[in-house]
């Protein structure tokens, strides 16, 4: 057998033939990364899911909380408007109200607390709720006291109405008698009559004139009717002379004055004059004269009587 040539064609020596190192397979490695990251990946996203729904609960937690809390304020503050309301119709509820040692102070200081608690839980709201019934309830029964009251106290007030209008009546009849007396005994003046004068000879000789510039004095005379209900005696006659320019005459040295109607309003008066009146006997030309210091003006002059503050008669002349 011959031995097989370790030269190649040229003569160079041939290398020996090394065995081939067989090739590393990598493909579990990627496998097993790949594994472990959406190993990883999937764990992430299911924490992530649950610390979402966590928070989705515990907002909704804090929300129902919440809104059972602002609820109970809410009922709070309505029964607290309720008390306010019940001092404003019955102050004397006032002092059970600030009774600090009564029901309701009790009730209020025990909702308070619960109320101003940040941290108050669902019992302690519940607890709050019940509180704020009884509060309510005790607020209706002094609701229902004082409205028992207020009928009470307006059945009387229209007992007490019916008693007044008897009265009042009883005595308006009384006035109305009283005045129809009253009105009874007022006189009335008649023939009433105002004659200007013209003084001569230093008052010896009157005469009577109708030119402003010559009269030096206005004479008033009237009559007094007959009166069967006027009880004798001396009556107040108030004379009014108003001017032509509308003013009243008026001179407190010749006895003017204010007297007043028989409503109550002031009446400003020339003369007083007063009559000897006897019952159903007239009186007849009682006489006044009015002087005054300055000229008598050209125009009309009117005259108005009065007695017990109602006109009983007037006239008027006029000087030219």
């Amino acid at each position: 057998m011959s031995q097989e040539s370790n030269t190649s064609a040229s003569g160079t020596p041939l290398q020996p033939m090394q065995p081939q190192q067989p090739k590393k397979n990598n493909t579990w490695i990627y496998i097993g990364i790949i594994a472990v990251l959406l190993g990883t990946n999937i764990y992430l996203f299911t924490s992530r899911s649950k610390m979402s729904s966590d928070l989705a609960t515990s907002q909704t937690n804090f929300n129902t909380a919440d809104s059972s809390r602002r609820a109970v304020e809410g009922d709070y503050t309505a029964a607290l408007a309720r008390l306010d309301e019940l001092v404003s119709k019955n102050t004397q509820m006032d002092s059970v109200i600030a009774n600090q040692n009564g029901e309701i102070a009790n009730l209020r200081r025990q909702i308070d607390a619960i109320v101003k608690n940040k941290n108050a839980t669902a019992a302690d709201l519940g607890k709050a709720k019940r509180l704020i019934a009884q509060l309510n309830s005790k607020v209706t029964s002094y609701e229902e006291r004082i409205a028992q009251l207020e009928k009470e106290n307006t059945d009387l007030t229209n007992t007490n109405a019916v008693v007044t209008h008897e009265r009042d009546s009883a005595v308006t009849q009384n006035i109305g008698l009283q005045q129809k007396a009253k009105l009874g005994a007022v006189l009335h003046a008649s023939n009433i009559r105002m004659t200007p004068i013209d003084l001569r000879r230093g008052g010896k000789k009157e005469k009577e004139t109708t030119k402003a510039g010559k009269v030096d004095e206005m004479r008033i005379k009237f009559d007094i009717d007959e009166n069967r209900v006027a009880e004798s005696g001396k009556k107040d006659i108030y004379l009014r002379i108003t001017g032509p320019n509308g003013n009243i005459l008026s001179n407190a040295a010749y006895g003017s004055g204010v007297t007043e109607t028989a409503d109550g309003n002031s009446l400003n008066y020339t003369l007083l004059k007063q009559v000897d009146l006897v019952t159903d006997q007239p009186v007849k030309d009682v006489t006044v004269d009015w002087h005054q210091d300055s000229e008598f003006q050209k125009g009309s002059y009117n005259i108005e009587l009065y007695n017990e503050g109602y006109k009983i008669g007037g006239g008027t002349v006029t000087l030219r």
